[in-house]
């Protein structure tokens, strides 16, 4: 499909972060647009913005942790715009802390948001998409899908259960031989808000692990995604880099990581206790898209456009291959009647 000015985009978290800069970039192609968050600052912000860039905005307030609400959202959004031809599954919370200084209602939470939220968004789509036999669903993954780190344990692990649970609805589509598409797009470390708001039960501030990209990156892929058939891409060298090395040398990853991706995730700085987090309730301010490593983090994912391409490019090395064959096969008849 084709996003334009008659596509109706449901997009979860879209307060801030990854579902900011992806309303902002639908917005440029005039799509109506139902934001769903918590917040309400952030998403005025957001309907601003979609306004002011050519789009149509729906402002539903929703938890997606509460399925009743996810439901009253999705009708909300083709009762005003239209019937939901894409649904972005992208809210999330996080918590950063040993696992065993969790509590298990910090554990179910961020369970219940950032994988159960995806859950309940899957269904209330293919409620309404299935019948019609078209629609998109986009689950917006992340490298550590594949490959955990400490201190992240419920989020690893709902990011892991994501996948299993998109790869059971995909089968069942095409057992159905629906035309519904659901494609994970999975994320390296990104500039985001989350590195804000997030809780925070270590002493010192966090920030991404690894090579950091601008959430543009991000919303450039969920775009494709949308307008593209693909059952999962994969974003930044990091999530390569991640889904590989867990294939290969996964014991070596155990080690590396449990200090790569403990240390390396602390700042110098001091945890600020005054500084909200965005855990169990909003927090009451716009931030935008962006978080605090404007200096570091990459514009542009070499990765990503090698998958935007890989057609072209695999034409192009076929041809390559064909050309070198037609000057061998010819240097060979040469020699042979030489």
């Amino acid at each position: 499909m084709r996003v334009g000015r008659d596509s109706v985009i449901v997009v979860t978290g879209a307060s801030g972060g990854v579902g900011r800069a992806t309303v902002r970039l639908l917005a440029r192609r005039g799509a109506k647009v139902a934001l769903l968050a918590r917040g309400h600052e952030g998403l005025e912000g957001a309907k601003r913005e979609v306004e002011e860039l050519g789009g149509q905005a729906l402002v539903l307030p929703t938890d997606v942790s509460q399925p009743e609400e996810v439901e009253a959202a999705a009708w909300a959004a083709e009762h005003e715009l239209g019937p939901i031809d894409v649904w972005v599954n992208n809210a999330m919370v996080s918590l950063y802390s040993p696992f065993s200084a969790m509590t298990p209602d910090e554990f179910r939470h961020v369970v219940e948001v950032t994988f159960l939220g995806a859950v309940y968004g899957t269904h209330a789509a293919l409620r309404r998409m299935r019948p019609r036999d078209r629609g998109v669903v986009i689950q917006v993954g992340s490298a550590l899908a594949f490959r955990s780190i400490p201190l992240q344990s419920a989020y690893c692990a709902s990011k892991h259960a994501i996948v299993g649970f998109t790869e059971s609805v995909r089968s069942e589509l095409i057992h159905e031989g629906s035309h519904v598409r659901v494609t994970n797009v999975h994320m390296p470390a990104l500039n985001t808000t989350q590195f804000t708001w997030t809780k925070n039960k270590m002493d010192k501030k966090v920030r991404p692990a690894g090579r950091i990209y601008q959430p543009e990156v991000a919303a450039d892929a969920i775009l494709f995604a949308i307008e593209h058939n693909r059952r999962a891409i994969q974003v930044g060298y990091t999530t390569v880099e991640a889904t590989l090395g867990e294939k290969v040398i996964p014991g070596l990853l155990d080690r590396h990581l449990a200090h790569a991706a403990w240390e390396g995730v602390l700042m110098p700085e001091e945890k600020d206790d005054r500084e909200p987090d965005n855990f169990w309730e909003p927090v009451r301010a716009d931030l935008g898209a962006r978080g605090r490593f404007d200096e570091v983090a990459w514009g542009e994912s070499p990765v990503l456009w090698l998958n935007k391409h890989r057609v072209l490019l695999g034409t192009a090395a076929l041809a390559g291959v064909a050309a070198l064959a037609g000057v061998f096969l010819g240097h060979s008849s040469r020699s042979l009647f030489a």
